[in-house]
């Protein structure tokens, strides 16, 4: 089947052998060509010597999801060999290394094999044993630009800024490319029956991963301390942060940092030291991801109670208990959600794009702030981990940071009757101070246990009640607050309805294009946020049923929703992926065409 700009690349490789960054020149070729690509790193959590995978797809017309079938496998590891042919879709490609020939009962008919001896082409080309093995890398690159037609020039381009000041290393590089262009064009037909073919789609558009983005919108949003410890796969948020707020968040006069990058001993510790430097006024932050979240649960519930701003950023992987700690789910919403004993409730902010992981980063400072309370972002390593397209990042140089109702010294002074948890707007947001904002007004004891309004500390029943029911009134706030859903149609025209959230929506917006070219007519809505607001409650009443797309295996969403919301959960049903991949549109499709079917 012949196709321009549309197919998926594997690469199957084994980790530690210097692969991730000749995969990624392949996938940053492509989108220099200014087509549309998408890539997945699918890697172990040991440092070396198990299978990694890494996947590419290309689509003119921007579907960026992952998407069934293989056409075109790259397999350098003999420990997946079997599993790699296996997994490529009838009339495809398997290139691999004929240094050593294939089993017979691994050949398959209905597919085409390339083999290119990677290993002897090295060995006799390279000297170095490194290089050898690094060198095989390129060389299947520069094979697959030329069965695929991808721009040689292009590729020594990133070559050159990949190495810019080692510009020694650039020659071999653009050598062990060309040896593999060469070694096609003297043994095989090219290009393939599918390739690449120049456009301008992407724009201005960057490649930009999510954890990447979100250290940029905490810089951004007034973050200036960040405490921490690293777990995969928040880790390269902080670091990013820092990388940022090195060039960003420096004394021009002095030259000494404005910011505090603080390594804990533990995860518990990590928040407790970011609750304290925003009680002390700073904005600060830590990042971390399931297991994590499990162990910082104590800490927000006093961060809660005690209305004590302050932001997580909870970069979702495979539970439970250390899972598959590199690969991805969205798992960890009804322990954020409700993460504490007792009766608490967070914000949560769930982005989809690097666009709205920066955007919303930001964003979570202030709403921390105004609200007093914890704000939870939720990503998951496929966003924070790979790089996705997203146009240029956009600021508004003369935002203003939101910090709440803070009194100054001035408001300090005229207050007649000031209590650190009176709500006097009525709106469940009381007034809080910073240390040593007046010299004599505005001290108060920050407790965990049961304390009236003017922060003392009470076991009396009513005044326990009261405080309790203020902070149900303040998350009826945040309800007006936070990011409302977006819609993918101006009226609603079915009745059914699918609401997905985070990073299903790639293969949900494919899935809906899919249907509705077929005819079948859905109604969309994705979730930015919890709590929900009055239109995610509407677009269910409005619809007889609604499918909920999430990646974990419980229906975590489905149940958040029936819970806060008091659905009928017999109209609400399941779509589930939780095998640590990305879902997709198939995935998807499968069971709305199905219930359609039934009902025609």
């Amino acid at each position: 089947m012949s196709s321009i700009n549309d197919f998926v690349v594997r690469f199957a490789n084994v980790n530690g052998t210097g692969s991730a960054s000749a995969n990624s020149l392949f996938a940053k070729s492509i989108f220099r060509m200014g087509v549309p690509v998408s890539a997945k790193n699918i890697f172990p959590s040991n440092i070396q010597g198990l299978p990694t995978w890494y996947e590419v797809r290309v689509s003119e017309k921007g579907y960026l999801g992952r998407k069934n079938g293989i056409d075109l496998m790259v397999s350098v590891n003999p420990q997946s060999l079997k599993k790699d042919i296996a997994s490529v879709r009838p009339g495809g490609y398997f290139v691999y290394d004929s240094t050593k020939k294939l089993y017979e009962e691994f050949l398959r008919d209905d597919i085409n094999f390339i083999g290119i001896p990677l290993m002897d082409i090295c060995n006799k080309e390279f000297s170095d044993p490194r290089q050898k093995q690094l060198f095989k890398n390129i060389v299947y690159v520069g094979a697959l630009a030329k069965l695929l037609d991808i721009s040689f020039d292009e590729i020594e381009k990133l070559l050159s800024e990949q190495f810019k000041g080692k510009e020694k290393l650039v020659i071999p590089n653009v050598k062990a490319l060309n040896l593999g262009g060469d070694y096609i064009a003297e043994n095989f037909e090219y290009p393939l029956d599918f390739r690449v073919e120049r456009r301008d789609l992407v724009k201005d558009w960057i490649l930009i991963d999510g954890n990447a983005a979100a250290g940029l919108g905490a810089v951004y949003g007034g973050a200036s301390v960040v405490s921490w410890y690293p777990i995969t796969p928040s880790t390269s948020l902080v670091s990013s942060f820092e990388k940022y707020a090195n060039k960003l968040r420096k004394d021009p006069e002095t030259g000494k940092n404005n910011f505090s990058v603080v390594q804990s001993e533990d995860e518990l510790s990590a928040i407790g030291m970011a609750i304290g430097a925003n009680w002390n006024g700073a904005r600060a932050f830590t990042a971390t991801s399931g297991p994590g979240l499990s162990l910082m649960n104590e800490f927000l519930g006093l961060a809660y109670y005690s209305e004590i701003p302050v932001v997580l950023a909870d970069v979702q992987r495979s539970g439970p208990s250390t899972g598959m700690p590199t690969r991805t789910q969205q798992s960890d919403l009804l322990m954020a959600a409700y993460a504490s004993h007792g009766d608490t409730k967070h914000v949560l902010l769930i982005p989809s794009t690097p666009t709205e992981c920066f955007e919303m980063m930001a964003d979570a400072f202030d709403l921390a702030e105004q609200l007093q309370t914890p704000v939870l972002f939720m990503t998951d390593l496929d966003l924070g981990m790979n790089e996705h397209m997203c146009p240029p990042f956009k600021w508004d140089d003369s935002r203003k940071y939101n910090r709440g109702k803070v009194l100054n010294a001035e408001e300090l002074e005229a207050a007649q009757d000031w209590g650190r948890y009176k709500d006097v707007d009525g709106d469940g947001i009381p007034y809080r101070t910073l240390p040593g904002t007046h010299p004599t007004k505005g001290a108060y004891f920050t407790r965990g246990s049961s304390h009236d309004e003017k922060a003392a500390y009470s076991e009396d029943s009513d005044t326990y009640v009261r405080i309790m029911n203020r902070l149900k009134k303040k998350l009826e706030t945040a309800k007006t607050l936070v990011p409302g859903p977006e819609f993918y149609q101006e009226n609603n025209e079915s009745e059914i309805g699918v609401i997905f959230f985070g990073t299903s929506r790639y293969a949900a917006e494919e899935a809906l294009d899919i249907m509705r070219a077929d005819g079948l007519k859905i109604d969309a809505m994705r979730l930015k946020a919890f709590p929900f607001c009055k239109e995610v409650e509407d677009f269910i009443d409005a619809h007889k049923q609604v499918f909920v797309v999430e990646q974990n295996r419980d229906a975590q969403m489905r149940t958040l929703l029936i819970n806060e919301l008091e659905v009928n959960p017999k109209k609400l049903i399941r779509v589930l992926n939780f095998d640590g991949t990305p879902i997709t549109a198939d995935l998807i499709i499968q069971p709305i065409s199905a219930l359609n079917l039934q009902s025609i």
